[in-house]
């Protein structure tokens, strides 16, 4: 414990993560309601695809992060 943290914290990573996944979701499931149809059905896709995106953009910080915080292991 105590040194620098200047990378991301897995805590306020998931609390952000949570937060960009419920604005997505509620945004793309409200619009897909309101155009309704195929078009709507699209909607729920493309909100599918951001959530992924979402997801593996904050993983992909995280694993980044703590390669960096290993030094390198595997050189």
């Amino acid at each position: 414990m105590g040194g620098s943290n200047s990378g991301p914290r897995l805590g306020s990573r998931i609390l952000v993560t949570w937060i960009e996944l419920t604005v997505v979701g509620i945004t793309g499931g409200l619009l897909g309601d309101a155009v309704g149809g195929p078009p709507g059905f699209i909607v729920y896709l493309l909100t599918t695809l951001v959530t992924l995106a979402i997801l593996f953009y904050n993983v992909n910080a995280l694993v980044a992060w703590w390669v960096g915080q290993a030094g390198g292991v595997g050189e």
